[in-house]
């Protein structure tokens, strides 16, 4: 991964890409207007061109269009302020912007486009901003996409945006950077890189959690703004697990937002793994495994997994991150278990087969 990571937005304009003879497009959401950033950012970015034409769960035809835009107005740098999504859309548009008109984009050959992409990001979760993963939906289902090239090659973070935003917002964006750590933390793919990002992240948000979702000092936010960043580098070299792949076809039923949708999550699979002995399919074996969940437990503060598995739990209701009410029971849990990702289930230390998966569902809705 090459990457300059970058704190304040002050630093914006010594950038390459935003200096003399380069144009940029700017890729913002919704909240570009409000943020205390707003002025700086079009300070440093003369003659922009921008892109908001997206939602919180981009379309493929958005990227498309913001594809156009760019090489319509001869842009030649992205900078991308919001959200993961806003990111992932920025990303996508520098992986199709180069590849022939016309043709389906995610059927193409991915190669590096050259274009230089800035991502700064205004929340503290997903650690877009430093991963090789875009979401978009095409036709109605989630795409992942995945290239190397598509990492940004600057990072600014910037603390003092995330004071504006919502206590919910907050809320879900901690947790998705929480369950991240967590996550990338027993991935079978961990290495000791991914580990010491997953650990400083998932301790550093516990010992900050608090303070920042109460409104905190400066410090408390860049460290937390710092831990989900890092749990994202984590999650760049491991991917996620069974926790991410349970957790979309939650957002789009019953609407929840990705962090909390991935946080009601985490806890029964983490429990369902528990007795995983004869299931495990980490090649380092099943005493590794629990080794690795002794250790997650100590950085929640926690005696063993089943005390930090009930401490979640708790952490969740004192959080008001309660899990969906099912509505057609049983329609919905069927739903839900042909939804899963194989993929993401087998970067997990223990199998989850359809039964299991069924099971898991069963626990989450009660």
């Amino acid at each position: 991964m090459s990457q300059y990571i970058i704190w304040g937005i002050d630093n914006l304009g010594i950038l390459p890409p935003v200096q003399h003879g380069m144009k940029p497009m700017l890729v913002a959401d919704a909240s570009f207007p409000y943020l205390n950033i707003h002025n700086k950012v079009e300070q440093y970015l003369h003659a922009q061109v921008l892109f908001d034409s997206f939602g919180p769960n981009p379309l493929y035809e958005d990227v498309v269009r913001g594809v156009e835009l760019f090489e319509k107005n001869g842009c030649n740098a992205i900078v991308a302020v919001g959200g993961g999504s806003c990111i992932d859309v920025a990303k996508c548009i520098k992986l199709f912007s180069k590849l022939p008109h016309g043709s389906n984009y995610l059927q193409a050959e991915w190669t590096d486009s050259g274009i230089p992409l800035i991502a700064i990001p205004t929340t503290a979760g997903t650690g877009s901003e430093s991963t090789r993963y875009a979401v978009i939906y095409y036709e109605g289902a989630k795409q992942s996409i995945s290239h190397p090239s598509i990492i940004p090659d600057y990072a600014i973070l910037e603390p003092e945006v995330l004071s504006t935003l919502p206590l919910y917002q907050k809320k879900c964006t901690l947790l998705d950077a929480l369950c991240q750590g967590i996550e990338s933390w027993w991935s079978i793919n961990s290495t000791e890189l991914s580990i010491y990002h997953s650990s400083f992240a998932v301790s550093t948000i516990i010992e900050n959690m608090e303070n920042y979702l109460n409104g905190g000092d400066l410090l408390s936010t860049r460290l937390v703004m710092n831990a989900a960043n890092r749990a994202g580098q984590a999650i760049c070299i491991t991917q996620t697990t069974a926790p991410h792949a349970f957790s979309y076809k939650l957002t789009s039923i019953y609407g929840l937002p990705h962090g909390h949708a991935v946080a009601v999550c985490l806890p029964a699979i983490w429990q369902y793994m528990l007795s995983g002995k004869n299931s495990c399919i980490d090649n380092r074996g099943w005493n590794y495994v629990q080794r690795l969940f002794e250790a997650i437990s100590q950085a929640l503060h926690c005696s063993s997994p089943q005390d930090a598995i009930d401490w979640f739990q708790s952490m969740l209701v004192k959080l008001e991150i309660n899990p969906p009410l099912a509505k057609a029971r049983e329609n919905e849990l069927n739903l839900l278990t042909e939804s899963v990702n194989p993929i993401r289930l087998k970067n997990s230390p223990v199998a989850i087969d359809r039964d299991a998966a069924y099971n898991i569902y069963n626990s989450i809705l009660q």
